[in-house]
């Protein structure tokens, strides 16, 4: 077994396709995909690639981790209290346990993720 993982950006095989929790939609018709590519840690430890259409969710990590690299869009994140950031094409940020706040995809967005719980 490899410890040397490289992630496909333009995945060829079929994601997983969903939309927003109800609740967790503010704005517009936004879907989601998904290319999982790497599980460790018994499970804690998720990598792969994710693509969102326009529109405006609530974002809450709850005890996840999760870092993120751009690699194409632009989304506008702001944390509950806090002022709107814009993270576009190769920018890379990281969202901590605890942050609750508002994911608003502006153009559509891929970025490659890494979530530990």
């Amino acid at each position: 077994m490899s410890l040397l993982k490289t992630i496909e950006t333009n995945p060829t095989f079929a994601p997983r396709e969903s939309d927003p929790l109800p609740e967790r939609l503010i704005s517009g018709n936004p879907s989601f995909k998904t290319w999982a590519q790497d599980v460790a840690r018994g499970e804690m430890v998720h990598t792969g690639v994710w693509e969102a259409t326009p529109g405006e969710t609530r974002s809450i990590k709850g005890e996840t981790f999760e870092f993120c690299h751009i690699l194409s869009g632009v989304v506008e994140l702001t944390q509950e209290g806090g002022e709107p950031v814009i993270y576009k094409t190769g920018d890379s940020f990281v969202m901590k346990p605890g942050f609750v706040g508002v994911w608003k995809t502006i153009e559509t967005v891929r970025k490659i993720y890494v979530t530990v719980m």
